[in-house]
């Protein structure tokens, strides 16, 4: 099993670049499903996650080659319109192949999808979208059974702001007949990126970013070539560790607007942001100060997905900082591995409280999700000593190799499977104390 061997308490300098946006690349790739040719998809990053939709649009029948950070999908002939339970176990995004193969097969045979275990995350708002839509849902166990014979527009109020959800419904209405309507859309930047793509295909899409989307169907899509915006919640997860570990770092290949929601704490922390077009310079104090309160909310409130990698930043700041989270019950999982580094934090409910402490030191800690596993690099990065950081595969799903990406940046950081050097790592820890 791989892990990620960190040598900690190491100045970070110079410049990192941000790849694409993972939230932005999965349905987008799900989208081509619905473009009888071949569609090119630029800034597209190696994930996990990407190669497992890469797996299921391959085994619907597309064809997916890549070069580099292109991949180019050739949805001419899509021949199954089934899923495989495995492949929808995979991740939890999965869920989203299913308004575009409603769409272009007319049916759908899936299972429950899957993902990191962050708390309970429910399809009901995808399941009864789609059903307004004219699909014809039955539910057998762990797998649906879809049909949509007669698509057509229809109004949709959501009772909760549903990223993955405003993606289905788009994605359908887009080849349905007649108008529909999103109340209560999701607003994330990677919904204005799918509608953008979809547009350049031929869709009528408008209001993409607002709380009201309109969508007037057409009657088929063409191909196009579209380039993936970059990842903000990577951008925010480098601003973290420069926060933590730099005195000075470019971030590059960012867009200013989509961090907004984030740059206030990092600016209550003591801070100083400087934006020059797509680069970000982060300037930070010697120790950084607490943020009185930071609460999770849909866009464009603070993101969920960073909630955990600033948290790993302000365990050693002055102060006493409190973090709630108020979209998934089970998102402090990562807690009890960042107190091993002799951070202090306790939850109360689900309010994470992050007493400063001046110094952590190394650990041998593991990856509980996507974002935790993130914040667990950042935390061995800051800590004297050696640290361990292990079930990095949950890392891999959302983080372009970022341990080479982290190294050119100053970072004391490399993957190993090595038995060997893990028992070396585990003997460092215990000197650590």
């Amino acid at each position: 099993m791989e892990k990620l061997i960190i040598n900690g308490a190491k100045k970070l300098q110079g410049e990192i670049s941000v790849h694409g946006a993972k939230n932005s690349v999965l349905p987008i790739l799900a989208a081509t499903l619905l473009i009888k040719g071949i569609s090119v998809i630029h800034n597209v990053p190696q994930l996990t996650d990407v190669d497992a939709s890469i797996r299921i649009l391959e085994y619907l029948g597309a064809k997916v080659k890549r070069e580099e950070s292109t991949l180019i999908v050739d949805a001419n002939e899509i021949t199954e319109n089934t899923i495989p339970e495995e492949m929808m176990r995979e991740m939890r995004s999965s869920i989203i192949f299913l308004g575009s193969l409603l769409s272009r097969t007319k049916e759908a045979y899936i299972c429950y999808p899957g993902g990191c275990d962050i708390g309970i995350r429910p399809i009901d708002l995808h399941l009864s979208s789609l059903r307004k839509l004219g699909a014809v849902i039955t539910e057998n166990g762990n797998c649906l059974c879809c049909k949509n014979q007669n698509s057509h527009g229809a109004k949709i109020i959501l009772t909760f702001p549903s990223v993955g959800a405003t993606e289905n419904i788009i994605i359908a209405a887009a080849v349905s007949k007649g108008k529909t309507t999103i109340i209560n859309a999701a607003r994330e930047p990677e919904i204005s990126d799918l509608a953008a793509f979809l547009n350049s295909c031929g869709a009528k899409i408008f209001g993409a970013g607002e709380g009201t989307i309109e969508i007037e169907g057409v009657s088929s899509l063409y191909p196009c070539a579209h380039s993936i915006i970059p990842d903000r919640v990577v951008a925010a997860t480098y601003m973290s560790a420069a926060a933590a570990c730099a005195d000075e770092l470019v971030i590059k290949n960012i867009r200013s607007q989509h961090l907004s929601p984030v740059m206030p704490v990092f600016m209550e922390m003591g801070c100083k942001l400087y934006v020059d077009r797509n680069d970000l310079k982060i300037v930070s104090p010697k120790r950084l100060k607490r943020v009185r309160m930071i609460k999770t909310m849909p866009y464009p409130g603070f993101p969920t997905d960073c909630q955990s990698v600033v948290m790993a930043a302000l365990i050693k700041s002055y102060g006493t900082t409190v973090i709630n989270e108020s979209i998934f019950e089970s998102r402090f999982k990562h807690i009890s591995e960042l107190n091993r580094f002799g951070a202090d934090i306790t939850v109360n409910d689900r309010s994470a409280i992050i007493s400063g402490v001046k110094n952590i030191y190394g650990a041998n800690v593991y990856c509980t999700d996507l974002r935790g596993g993130a914040s667990m690099v950042i935390a061995a990065l800051s800590a004297e000593g050696k640290s361990t950081v292990g079930d990095i595969y949950h890392i891999d799903r959302g983080y372009e190799k970022i341990e080479e990406n982290l190294a050119r940046i100053g970072a004391d950081i490399k993957r190993t499977d090595n038995e060997k050097a893990i028992e070396e790592s585990k003997k460092c820890e215990i000197q650590n104390g």
